[in-house]
C-alpha cells in the first residue's frame, strides 16, 4: 500500500514537472535573458555615449578654441561622429559644424549636405529646428529663395519663432514679396519682448516702411 503510494506520488510529480516545470525553467531563463540583454544594451548606449562626448570635446576644441580653425580637422572629426555615432546628438551637431566650415569656405554643396543629413532624422526638435533654418539660408545663399521659403512652412516652436519668421522675411524680400515680408518681420517681432524685439528686425521693418513711403 505504502509502495503504490510512493508510485502515485512520483507519477504526480512526474506530471507537475511536465505540465509546470519545464514552462517555470523557460520563464526564468527568458527572464535571466531579458535582464542580461537591457543590461548590456545600457552599458553599451553608455559606451556610445562617452565615445561620442569625447569626439565631440576635440570637434569643439579644434572648432572654437585653437588660434586657427583646420577645416580639414573639422571634417574628420565630423566624419568619425557620423560613421562612429550615427544618429546621436553628438553626431549631429557635429555636423552642424561641418556645414558652418564648409559654408565659410564657400563649398554650399557640402554644406547643404551636411545639413540635409540632419534634418532627414533630427535627434531631437531643437537640432530639427537649427537645421532647417541654416539650410534655409545656404538655399538662400544659392538663389533657391522659394526651396528655402518652403522649408519654413507651419509653425515653429515658441522658443524658435521669432527666428524662422525673421528668416522668411528675409526671403521674401529676396523675392521682392515686401507686403509679405513685412508681414513676417511683423510676427517675428510679436514673438520677442519689447527690449529684444529692438534692434536688427525693427531696422528691417523701418527699411521696408521707407521704401513704401
Amino acid at each position: 500500500m505504502s509502495t503504490a503510494t510512493e508510485d502515485e506520488q512520483i507519477e504526480q510529480l512526474k506530471d507537475w514537472w511536465q505540465r509546470n516545470g519545464k514552462p517555470l525553467v523557460t520563464g526564468g531563463l527568458v527572464a535571466l535573458v531579458l535582464v542580461f540583454g537591457w543590461q548590456f544594451w545600457k552599458n553599451h548606449q553608455l559606451k556610445q555615449a562617452q565615445g561620442a562626448s569625447v569626439v565631440y570635446q576635440q570637434l569643439l576644441t579644434a572648432a572654437l578654441d585653437s588660434p586657427q580653425v583646420d577645416p580639414a580637422e573639422i571634417v574628420r572629426l565630423g566624419g568619425i561622429l557620423k560613421k562612429d555615432f550615427a544618429g546621436t546628438q553628438y553626431a549631429q551637431y557635429g555636423s552642424l559644424f561641418v556645414a558652418k566650415v564648409a559654408l565659410e569656405a564657400g563649398r554650399l554643396d557640402d554644406a547643404v549636405s551636411e545639413l540635409r543629413l540632419v534634418l532627414d532624422k533630427p535627434a531631437d526638435a531643437t537640432l530639427e529646428e537649427l537645421a532647417r533654418q541654416r539650410l534655409a539660408r545656404v538655399l538662400a545663399a544659392q538663389d533657391k529663395a522659394e526651396e528655402a521659403l518652403a522649408l519654413l512652412n507651419g509653425e515653429a516652436d515658441k522658443a524658435f519663432a521669432a527666428g524662422r519668421e525673421e528668416l522668411r522675411g528675409d526671403l521674401l524680400v529676396q523675392l521682392g514679396r515686401e507686403d509679405e515680408a513685412h508681414a513676417a518681420y511683423s510676427k517675428a517681432k510679436a514673438s520677442l519682448s519689447q527690449d529684444a524685439a529692438i534692434g536688427g528686425l525693427q531696422l528691417k521693418l523701418d527699411d521696408l516702411a521707407r521704401e513704401e513711403a
